[in-house]
C-alpha cells in the first residue's frame, strides 16, 4: 500500500479538521497532518506553494481565501504568524504594523461566531538577534490574548522561539503568563505547536502521562534553546497536548532520552513497553538522534512497539511531536497509519538526521543542494538505509530538499509487498 501522503493532506472529509501551518516545512506542514489522520479521515492543509519559505513569506490574502473555501465542519488549528506576517521567519522581520497584522487576523476573531467551530491558535515571540520589532509582536500577542479571554479562541498558545542565552523572550513570556486567562498557555516552542494543538483538538478526552528521564539530574538543567529546565519543558508540552502529568500508573510513559548510558536506556524502554504504552523523545542532542540508542532499540525490535518517537529538532520540538502523536495513537489509531507514521518518524528523525544529512554534506556543498547534483546526492546518500522495517517494510521512492538546504528533507515511503 502506497503511503498516500498527497491524498492524506489534500482530500476533504465530512468532519475534516483544518490546519493552517507556520510555514511549508515538512515538520510544520506534513507531520501535523499525518498525526491528524491517525484515526482515519483527512486534514485540510494548504498546498506547500501557498505557505512561506525561508526567503518568501506566504501571501496572507491567498491564505485567507483558502480558509474561506474550506468546509467548516471541524475545528480550525491555525498559526497566527502565518496569517499575519507570512510565516515564522517573516514574523521576525516584517515591517507590518500591529493594527495591520490584527486586520489580517480579524477573520479568526469572528470564526467561531460565524461557523460554530472552535479555533485553536498559536503565536510566537521571535528569537534574538533576528527580531526587528519586538514591541509590535508583543502588541499583537496581547491583543490576541484578549480575543482568547473573550472566548473567541478555544485555546491560544503563546510560545517563544529559540531562546539563546540573553534572549528577552523568557522574561516576556513570564510577564504574559501572569496576565493570561485559563485558555492561554505560555511556554517555549514553535515548530511542534501545530501538532500539539491538533492532538488537543481531536482528542480532548483526558489522558495521563508519566515522565521518565534517562538522566534525571541533567533534566533539571536549563536548556540552551528554551531558557527553562527540561523537566518544565516536558510538563509544558504534556499539558499543551492535553495530558495530565502523574507520578504513578498512567495511560502513557514518555521516556525522555537526555543522555547517559544508551544501552541502559534501551533496556529501560524495553522494560517499560512490557508494562504499557511508551513514547520516546530523544533530546540528548539538538537536531540529531542518538545512533547507538536507536540502533539498540532497532536490534530488539522495540522501535516498532512505540506509540511515537521524536529526535528531529530541539528538545521542545521532540517533546511536543512525540506527545501529540502518542495522544492520538492512544485513542484508536488505524494500525496501518500508525505503522506508517512510525516509519516516517524513524526515517526522518534517526536515519536522516543522524546519518544521511552528514553523508549529504560530504558529497555536495550546502550552496549546491538546490541543484540537480544536490538532488542526485540526496538519493545516493539515502538509498542505502532502505528498506526500513517497522511492523511493515518500507522502501524509499522519492526524496527532495524542499527548502534547498540540508536541515530538512521530504520523502515518500512505499509499503513493500
Amino acid at each position: 500500500m502506497r503511503f498516500a501522503l498527497l491524498a492524506l493532506l489534500c482530500a476533504a472529509s465530512a468532519s475534516a479538521q483544518t490546519l493552517l501551518p507556520l510555514d511549508s516545512r515538512p515538520a510544520t506542514r506534513v507531520l501535523p497532518a499525518l498525526i491528524a489522520g491517525l484515526r482515519g479521515g483527512t486534514a485540510l492543509v494548504p498546498p506547500a506553494a501557498l505557505l512561506g519559505t525561508a526567503t518568501i513569506g506566504a501571501n496572507p490574502a491567498a491564505l485567507t481565501a483558502w480558509l474561506a473555501a474550506q468546509p467548516t465542519t471541524g475545528p480550525l488549528v491555525v498559526s497566527l504568524d502565518a496569517l499575519a506576517y507570512g510565516g515564522l521567519v517573516q514574523s521576525r522581520t516584517s515591517p507590518l504594523s500591529a493594527p495591520d497584522a490584527l486586520t489580517r487576523l480579524d477573520p479568526l476573531r469572528t470564526w467561531t461566531e460565524r461557523t460554530g467551530q472552535p479555533v485553536y491558535a498559536f503565536v510566537t515571540l521571535p528569537r534574538e538577534p533576528d527580531a526587528t520589532n519586538r514591541a509590535r509582536n508583543l502588541e499583537v500577542v496581547r491583543a490576541v490574548m484578549d480575543w482568547a479571554r473573550e472566548g473567541r479562541f478555544k485555546e491560544l498558545h503563546v510560545t517563544w522561539d529559540d531562546a539563546l542565552p540573553g534572549s528577552p523572550a523568557p522574561k516576556e513570556g513570564a510577564a504574559l503568563a501572569a496576565q493570561a486567562p485559563a485558555n492561554v498557555r505560555v511556554y517555549p516552542g514553535a515548530d511542534e505547536v501545530l501538532s500539539m494543538l491538533t492532538a488537543y483538538a481531536l482528542a480532548p478526552e483526558s489522558a495521563t502521562v508519566r515522565l521518565e528521564y534517562s538522566d534525571p539530574k541533567a533534566a533539571e538543567a536549563v536548556m540552551k534553546y528554551e531558557g527553562i529546565p527540561l523537566t518544565q519543558s516536558a510538563l509544558n508540552h504534556a499539558q499543551g497536548s492535553g495530558f495530565a502529568v502523574v507520578p504513578g500508573a498512567a495511560d502513557l510513559t514518555l521516556y525522555v532520552y537526555n543522555g547517559g548510558d544508551s544501552r541502559r536506556a534501551t533496556l529501560r524502554v524495553s522494560a517499560l513497553l512490557r508494562a504499557g504504552p511508551v513514547a520516546v523523545a530523544d533530546v540528548a542532542q539538538v537536531n540529531l538522534g542518538n545512533t547507538r540508542f536507536w540502533s539498540d532499540l532497532r536490534t530488539l525490535r522495540q522501535h516498532a512497539n512505540l506509540r511515537a518517537l521524536a529526535a528531529w529538532g530541539t528538545p521542545g520540538n521532540n517533546l511536543g511531536t512525540a506527545l501529540a502523536h502518542a495522544k492520538l495513537s492512544l485513542r484508536g489509531a488505524d494500525p496501518l497509519r500508525q505503522d506508517a507514521l512510525l516509519a516516517r518518524e524513524f526515517a526522518n528523525d534517526v536515519i536522516y538526521s543522524a546519518q544521511v544529512r552528514a553523508r549529504l554534506r560530504q558529497l555536495v556543498p550546502e550552496a549546491e543542494l538546490s541543484t540537480p547534483r544536490g538532488q542526485a546526492a540526496l538519493q545516493e546518500a539515502a538509498q542505502g538505509f532502505f528498506p526500513l522495517r517497522i511492523g511493515n517494510t518500507y522502501t524509499l521512492s522519492d526524496a527532495e530538499l524542499p527548502w534547498g538546504r540540508s536541515f530538512e528533507w521530504d520523502f515518500t515511503l512505499d509499503e513493500k509487498r
